[in-house]
């Protein structure tokens, strides 16, 4: 990626355990309804600094639903961490992950085979040293531009399950958004191994709905 900012637009297996919306409920999308990618992005890829397993897996399905999003000229937007290097997450400042997704450093860019519609817009967390953000709402814009584009429905998917794509399910419900989780599209990192489902289970509590593709009918 270019430019530090919050908002630049874009030109261009883990085993879990998963709850399913019915194969015979269909959801048309239209406007009020956006897409949100969490953090796919290389750190978190396989061979990155803090891999997600499996996670990699979700690129050709959210280019799924990002070709439906964008036939329908329906907005996208795409969170990632946009760390300094000396961010407090990081091990040598007593945080819990080794560094990642710097700021500029290729482990940051989002996964290459991405297909992003242009327009797409960009919302950069934790970007201060002493302040950390896993929901994309957390010290951004997030909500302030969903609200001027009158977004009501939030469909949410991405990395890590267990954490970027809870916090920001979580502030969503909490900021009244209607949500769909996108189960085909998420993976855990499962430090303990049942923290994806535990993660889903605790969405859907919050009234986040599951659903896949095929609930798009595509």
């Amino acid at each position: 990626m270019g430019a530090d900012t919050k908002d630049a637009p874009l030109n261009s297996a883990n085993q879990r355990q998963k709850t399913m919306a019915s194969p015979a409920q269909k959801i048309s999308i239209s406007a009020g309804d956006a897409l949100i990618v969490v953090d796919v992005q290389n750190d978190f890829l396989p061979g990155g600094s803090l891999a997600v397993p499996d996670g990699d897996a979700v690129v050709p399905v959210l280019n799924r639903y990002l070709a439906e999003f964008s036939a329908r000229e329906l907005p996208v937007y795409a969170t990632r961490d946009w760390h300094p290097a000396n961010h407090c997450s990081f091990k040598a400042r007593g945080g819990p992950w080794p560094p990642h997704c710097v700021a500029e450093s290729p482990g940051a860019q989002f996964a290459a085979p991405l297909r992003f519609p242009s327009g797409t817009l960009v919302i950069s967390k934790a970007t201060q040293p002493d302040k950390d953000a896993y929901s994309g709402f957390e010290g951004t814009d997030l909500d302030a531009r969903l609200r001027a584009r009158k977004i009501k429905r939030l469909f949410i998917g991405g990395l890590a399950t267990d954490y970027c794509v809870l916090n920001t399910v979580r502030d969503a419900r909490r900021l009244d958004y209607n949500v769909y989780l996108l189960s085909d599209a998420i993976r855990a990192v499962n430090i303990n191994p049942n923290d994806g489902p535990k993660a889903e289970a605790e969405m859907q509590h919050l009234g986040a709905k599951p659903i896949t593709l095929a609930a798009l009918g595509t």
